[in-house]
């Protein structure tokens, strides 16, 4: 279990960096990757595959700024590190800031990334990417 949780604290630690390519290279080839939300929010949905998770992180990359994931803890059983954190950013086109408590479930098999499930406070973040009322 703790080489789990190790994976998942570099996999964060290379978001940090802007590594996505570290990422990837850490999911299996039939990874799910869900962030759940509705379609306002430009980064949820499901995609399947290293080549899919990449349009999140472009998602992700082109819509905000001043990304600042922290994730201090962390809990293993089996195949699954679940973390708990938060995540702040500022939506690029509303100018708006969004800190929101997240949970993140990984599902780890043959040491790598085979599901991703990213809980966090949608109507916190569908508010940030909302324009404001005329």
């Amino acid at each position: 279990m703790t080489e789990n949780i190790a994976l998942i604290r570099k996999m964060y630690d290379a978001f940090g960096r802007g590594d996505i390519a570290y990422i990837l290279q850490n999911l299996t080839d039939d990874v799910e990757w869900t962030s759940i939300g509705p379609a306002s929010i430009p980064y949820a949905g499901t995609f399947r595959g290293p080549a899919e998770v990449t349009k999140f992180f472009q998602a992700l990359a082109t819509t905000q700024s001043g990304q600042r994931l922290t994730m201090p803890e962390f809990v293993a059983s089996g195949d699954k590190v679940v973390a708990i954190g938060r995540y702040a950013c500022t939506v690029t086109a509303t100018g708006k800031y969004s800190d929101a408590p997240v949970v993140h479930v990984f599902t780890i098999r043959d040491g790598k990334v085979a599901a991703f499930l990213d809980f966090v406070d949608t109507a916190a973040v569908v508010e940030a990417y909302s324009a404001a009322a005329a």
